[in-house]
């Protein structure tokens, strides 16, 4: 009875909804409405209203997008009989219903998230037998080495745990190919990681042919394993001490859980954030995923397999014959598969390991278009609105992850919409300047808000439009691809550990700097019909306005597709660990700190009434407690330089490891402490608003074309690239 009441009121309270939507009013009493609501909006989202008052503010904002939209499908679709104003009018609406219906999705998804999880689950006496699995393909030993060095220092007994290297780049088919290097490449390879599995107590697996990319290699392992649990962490993801004690207790509540998936965080930039230089104080583009959209996936148990840095269960995955190889993107499609057979998934919002992301704008765009197309082959061959098993949330949850990657499309459209009235006068919007700004841009402002308020802390102002936008340009082409051939993508392995070490402009930035005079072109034409058709200045104005939204992204792209040259892809951690440091041959031992660390080297602090002489290029020994058994407690660095302060000496030196089990002591002082991974996040998360955060990226805009225009013409002129800065004072 209680039900069908529930269901009453909200077929009343829709009926009234779309009553008020589809009433027709003045463009006075529209505007009154719309004011009023941005201002409840804005209000409630200014005192940080949460539970109810977050519902009822976010009703607000829909009210003004579901009018717009009632607006824009009835009074401005160009005559169907002019069909070279309506077939371009018609791409621009439709375009602007994805939007919408984006829109829609984000708000059943992430209106109210779960919270995150922060006590430890489990029971002490819980510990299955858990198999760690590290696929690669053709990252170099040093790579591999700290991340199984990192897996092999996990807090959890030895003997429940085994680490596996599965090696797909050493396959028997690599290493009898007919091309000879190649296959001499192969057996070095083979020979040399057995080797370092060896020393480092680690498991080594590869098979007879390279067949299903990530996810046969994932198979095989299984079917040489017996680990009640599998964990899977990328070749360039170490773990932190506690990943499975944070991951592993959750198992032991629900025998129907499969999966328990943790946030990637990475210790460098991406190619966005480093050449815009934000890496330090604006949010990762990644963080709006792992920090609330997970957590809102999660609340209609539809948190999915992102590959990585996540726990299984195998009999689950028993279940489906193991990991999915049908499309590119094995690790949404296996999650797709189990939820759809009633397996259940967690999502921990705690970081607890430590990932490389491509460091070039090529290897950037190559990643996210095997995302794309990944997840294109998943909506066509997998059907998630219509699979069987799910529920209508975790259809919902499906269809916003894998529709998303049609942004290529709206975005290039909202891209070349203007140019079709500024070059050839053709009316695709029919609407006066006075209706477009009530209606569109006030639509516009409220989208804004309602972005801000959900995934404020997590993505500022104008920032995700500048990522779509820079991925549009390469992306469209291989989202077209897929969809007409779906089986045609193959995985390709995203390059690891790169670094530029001059700056230069990235190889496939020429499109952007064409797109960019297009658009710049474009103004000075809207420019003259102001003063030529001063009868048309509404319309123009605010056509003009678009097109200069579009040129301020188009000109920050610039400065995107200008790789700033750098040292290395790894980055400096602080650390603030105590150490004892020996100079060469001496058999003193000096009390200091380790003040910052990353994968190649070290900066000791010595702290000493009497500090050593130490020389440039000489040699020393660390001496450290670390945090997991078994763990070397010295090691040998170079020395690459010397500073001398105020009451302590600075030693800036390299890694020098003598053995592989060395990389356990490097991966303990990088990797252990997950706590310093979340003290980083923490101190980037803060929601600027729409004005400081408009501000804040138009500063950047205007710098980065700049400085984009800046590496065109240094190119065109012939002049020498830039060295990286401080290029020449080695790795560290």
């Amino acid at each position: 009875m209680s039900k069908a009441i529930a269901i009453l009121v909200w077929l009343l309270t829709s009926v009234c909804v779309l009553t008020i939507i589809t009433l027709p009013v003045s463009l006075q009493t529209h505007l009154i409405a719309t004011a009023i609501s941005i201002v409840l909006l804005g209000t409630i989202k200014t005192l940080d209203g949460t539970g109810r008052w977050r519902l009822i503010g976010l009703a607000f904002g829909t009210a003004i997008v579901l009018r717009y939209v009632y607006w824009r499908t009835t009074s401005t679709l160009p005559p169907v009989n002019q069909l070279e104003n309506f077939i371009p009018g018609f791409l621009l609406y439709l375009a602007e219903m994805y939007s919408v219906l984006m829109l829609g999705l984000s708000l059943v998804i992430v209106s109210m998230p779960l919270p995150s999880r922060t006590s430890r689950p489990g029971s002490e006496d819980y510990l299955p037998t858990v198999d760690v699995f590290v696929p690669t393909y053709n990252e170099d030993s040093e790579l591999l080495a700290n991340t199984l060095a990192a897996a092999r220092n996990m807090d959890y007994p030895a003997d429940k745990f085994t680490v596996w290297l599965l090696d797909d780049g050493g396959t028997e088919q690599k290493r009898n190919s007919n091309n000879i290097p190649d296959a001499q490449a192969a057996l070095r390879r083979h020979e040399e990681l057995q080797k370092l599995c060896a020393d480092l107590d680690v498991r080594y697996l590869t098979r007879a042919r390279n067949e299903h990319a990530k996810a046969g290699n994932l198979n095989n392992g299984l079917a040489h394993s017996t680990g009640e649990l599998v964990t899977v962490f990328d070749a360039d993801h170490a773990p932190a001490r506690d990943f499975l004690r944070e991951t592993v207790g959750y198992f032991e509540s629900d025998p129907k859980l499969f999966l328990v998936q943790t946030p990637h965080f990475f210790i460098n930039p991406d190619p966005i954030e480093r050449n815009l230089n934000t890496f330090e104080t604006m949010p990762s583009e990644n963080e709006m995923f792992y920090g609330i959209i997970q957590r809102g996936l999660d609340k209609w148990n539809g948190a999915f397999f992102c590959g990585s840095a996540a726990v299984l269960r195998r009999t689950a995955l028993a279940d489906t014959d193991g990991f999915s190889g049908v499309s590119i993107t094995e690790d949404c499609e296996t999650a797709l598969a189990l939820h759809s057979r009633g397996w259940n998934s967690i999502y921990v919002d705690k970081p607890l390991i430590a990932g490389l992301q491509p460091a070039t704008f090529a290897s950037f765009i190559g990643q996210r278009s095997r995302w794309a197309q990944g997840m294109m082959q998943i909506l066509i061959f997998r059907q998630p609105l219509f699979r069987r098993g799910l529920s209508l949330t975790q259809r919902l949850c499906y269809m916003s992850s894998t529709l998303f990657w049609l942004f290529p499309f709206p975005r290039t459209i909202f891209l070349f919409a203007p140019l079709f009235y500024l070059f050839f006068d053709l009316q695709i919007f029919v609407a006066s300047g006075g209706e477009f700004l009530a209606y569109t841009a006030a639509y516009m402002l409220v989208n804004l808000m309602m972005q801000n308020y959900l995934y404020g802390n997590f993505r500022w102002p104008w920032i995700s439009e500048l990522y779509e936008y820079v991925q549009t340009v390469h992306l469209l082409p291989a989202v077209v691809s897929v969809i007409f051939n779906p089986s045609k993508p193959t995985f390709k392995v995203t390059a690891k550990d790169e670094s530029i070490k001059q700056s230069r402009l990235s190889e496939i930035s020429r499109p952007f700097f064409v797109i960019f005079g297009v658009l710049l072109v474009a103004m000075a034409f809207a420019i003259y019909r102001i003063y030529a058709e001063p009868y048309k200045a509404d319309v123009t104005l605010v056509v003009g306005g678009w097109n200069l939204l579009n040129l301020i992204f188009a000109g920050c792209a610039l400065g995107v597709v200008s790789e700033r040259g750098e040292r290395s892809a790894s980055r400096r951690i602080t650390v603030k660990r105590r150490c004892d440091l020996q100079i060469g041959d001496s058999d003193l031992w000096h009390p200091a700190i380790i003040d910052n660390v990353s994968v190649h080297g070290l900066l000791i602090n010595i702290f000493d009434r009497n500090p050593p002489t130490v020389e440039k290029n000489s040699t020393a020994t660390i001496r450290i407690k670390p945090y997991a058994d078994g763990v070397p407690t010295t090691m040998t660095i170079n020395v690459v330089r010397t500073t001398k302060n105020d009451g302590y000496t600075s030693i800036g030196a390299t890694f020098a490891p003598q053995q592989a089990q060395d990389h356990r002591l490097i991966a303990d002082l990088i990797f252990a402490n997950s706590e310093q991974w979340t003290a980083f996040q923490r101190a980037r998360r803060s929601n600027p608003g729409l004005i400081r955060g408009t501000l804040s990226f138009m500063t950047i805009a205007l710098y980065q074309t700049n400085r984009g225009l800046y590496y065109l013409f240094r190119g065109i002129r012939g002049e020498p690239q830039a060295p990286a800065a401080g290029a020449k004072g080695g790795k560290q």
